[in-house]
């Protein structure tokens, strides 16, 4: 199939030379203006109306068929999307499949929690410790709430009952009755969850609808979905911040924490941090974002909300106690030094003074990573961590102390894109370790080049590194995407040895499947006349891995050592049955149809048809 891509290439190239030797023409007349424009429209919205007629016909062909589908996740996602397509033609049918796809989720949920767990005691049982790394599975009520949610705020109301009674149900687990540091429990999460969707999609009136209810409570979930509301509607996502912080103090509970998750909405968007009473902290890291450019009187208005809080006698406080306290009042000093009056930094300097006297030894003399990240967002002063580090490694006492700095010490340099990583893996003495730190750091190098474009760091890599087949042929197929965009001759070789390399994966490895999709949607761009063929081998692997579902796609690597416990996990579209079918239905609707009838796995063939129904519902009338 490849040599037909580069023969392909060869003859347009032929082509276009032989054109431009041909002698020069005289400017032609000037075409006539077409009468039958009108009789031209009406044939093509008579064809748009027939496709859209069929791809109806095949989603209530497939709700059909997914009431039965063996598989819980696929049934309830199948269900789910179906009724959101199908919404606007039949709306009583779509909220009884909608419910249909509840009960599926419900089930599928509860599925991927045993399969988590199990996995945590594979991990613990290998690294004998207490730690594990694991790969978070998808939140499937959470996914069908926000379908439900985007065109019937009862129904996701409704839906949202549906889960406070279930977690009610299993409140004797104890893992569902802790206490949770970031004051949400599960139900205000699927809430803002499904909240932060339909804000994406654009619809902020309905995602307003349903926030609006939650939005008198301060935590995690409450802030974050004023930060990614701000995003899209500033002023309304400030008037309800504004309303927040006007009605914090009101409550005698409020403390540091709530202090602490408030001032993120200000200066770190995305990125939180509260305090335990004994000390210690948590913290949640998202993509954070610049500081929130708000005016002077809101941001004024915080700052007296929080030293109305701060300045409270100790025993009012509530959860922190007096090292919760005293840790969040020390990571909001550096914002009061920089923007609040001068008169309020000095009485918080003189409360911090009061509770320094009161907190354990710990708390004064622990290294406040929250308190450090956020001084790096407002750009203060930081230790050169590497350097201290490296004195340590000096230090150790132990070759098992001196391997985990050093592998601390690679993963620095991922981070800061310096080659000398895999210098420093080079270092560990114990041979498994080495071993794993070397895939682990090779593969994170690897995603890094790709987000950088680093075409030739990229192939060396591939060439070099210490990467499984999968990892290859996914990062020689995005370096042919990128190359192939100014140099297509370059592009057409390293796509071949991506799928080469993707041949060499086990057989029924769901990643041959998906490594296979990831290079359609490559050659879709390089020679549109292949890619047919390259997907239906694509469909031929994903009938021989019985666990491939065509969607969820990801990148995921793990170090998991008796030190040290990591996973990356990026989603990566490509992988995925639906970005291919969407383009090759665009490109020959029937053929796509019956290209999509050659999946014999449930799933993959729900995602094909749904991805070209999807295709055509959604296109415009021209």
């Amino acid at each position: 199939m490849f040599r037909h891509l580069l023969l392909g290439f060869t003859l347009i190239f032929a082509g276009s030379m032989t054109v431009a030797a041909q002698p020069k023409q005289s400017t032609p007349a000037p075409a006539k203006v077409s009468t039958n424009e009108a009789p031209v429209e009406a044939e093509a919205e008579r064809l748009l109306r027939e496709r859209r007629a069929n791809a109806q016909s095949l989603l209530i062909s497939l709700a059909t068929d997914a009431r039965n589908f063996t598989d819980a996740t696929v049934r309830a996602r199948s269900q789910a999307r179906i009724a959101d397509m199908l919404w606007e033609a039949d709306r009583e049918r779509s909220r009884t499949m909608f419910r249909s796809a509840w009960d599926a989720a419900e089930v599928a949920d509860a599925e991927s929690q045993q399969r988590v767990q199990e996995d945590i005691r594979q991990q613990q049982a290998r690294t004998g410790r207490g730690g594990f790394a694991i790969a978070s599975p998808p939140n499937l009520r959470r996914e069908v709430l926000e379908f439900a949610a985007r065109h019937d705020s009862k129904l996701g109301e409704d839906l949202l009952a549906r889960y406070k009674d279930q977690k009610a149900r299993e409140a004797a687990d104890e893992r569902n009755r802790r206490s949770n540091p970031f004051g949400t429990d599960d139900a205000t999460a699927q809430r803002f969850g499904a909240a932060k969707q339909i804000v994406e999609a654009g619809d902020i009136k309905r995602a307003l609808e349903f926030a609006d209810p939650a939005l008198g409570s301060v935590n995690m979930d409450s802030v974050d979905f004023l930060s990614q509301l701000r995003e899209k509607d500033p002023a309304a996502a400030d008037q309800r911040y504004a309303a927040m912080i006007l009605n914090a103090p009101l409550n005698p509970q409020a403390d540091a924490n709530t202090v602490s998750l408030l001032s993120s909405y200000l200066f770190s968007p995305h990125q939180y941090a509260v305090f335990m009473a004994n000390g210690s902290s948590t913290s949640r890291m998202g993509g954070g974002g610049a500081p929130a450019n708000v005016s002077p009187e809101l941001r004024a208005a915080f700052f007296r909300m929080a030293a109305d809080i701060l300045l409270r006698p100790l025993g009012d406080q509530s959860t922190a106690g007096p090292d919760g306290q005293y840790l969040g009042l020390k990571r909001m000093m550096p914002l009061f030094e920089q923007f609040a009056p001068a008169e309020l930094t000095a009485a918080l300097k003189a409360q911090l003074e009061g509770l320094a006297a009161v907190a354990s030894d710990t708390a004064r003399n622990r290294d406040n990573q929250a308190t450090d990240r956020l001084n790096q967002v407002l750009e203060r002063a930081t230790v050169d961590r590497e350097q201290t580090l490296l004195d340590q490694a000096e230090r150790a006492k132990t070759a098992t102390e001196r391997d985990q700095i050093n592998l601390q010490l690679a993963q620095m340099m991922v981070d800061k894109d310096d080659r000398r990583a895999r210098d420093y893996v080079d270092k560990i003495d114990d041979m498994e370790l080495r071993d794993a730190a070397r895939a682990f750091i090779d593969a994170s190098i690897a995603w890094k080049l790709v987000n950088k474009r680093d075409a030739d760091r990229a192939l060396e890599l591939a060439k070099n590194g210490e990467l499984s087949h999968f990892q290859k042929a996914w990062l020689l197929s995005q370096t042919a995407a990128f190359v192939g965009v100014k140099d297509r001759g370059r592009a057409l070789p390293v796509i071949e040895d991506a799928a080469a390399e993707a041949r060499r994966i086990e057989t029924s490895d769901p990643d041959r499947p998906r490594a296979f999709f990831a290079i359609a949607n490559v050659v879709m761009n390089l020679n549109r006349a292949a890619v047919w063929e390259i997907t239906s081998d694509a469909i031929k692997a994903s009938n021989s891995a019985d666990k491939f579902t065509g969607e969820d796609g990801q990148i995921v690597f793990r170090l998991i050592s008796k030190g040290t416990n990591s996973v990356h996990q990026h989603s990566f579209a490509d992988f995925d049955v639906a970005g291919i079918f969407t383009k090759l239905a665009a490109e020959d609707y029937d053929k796509a149809v019956q290209l999509a009838r050659g999946f014999q796995g449930e799933a993959p063939r729900a995602n094909a048809v749904i991805a070209i129904a999807r295709s055509v519902l959604d296109e415009k009338k021209h």
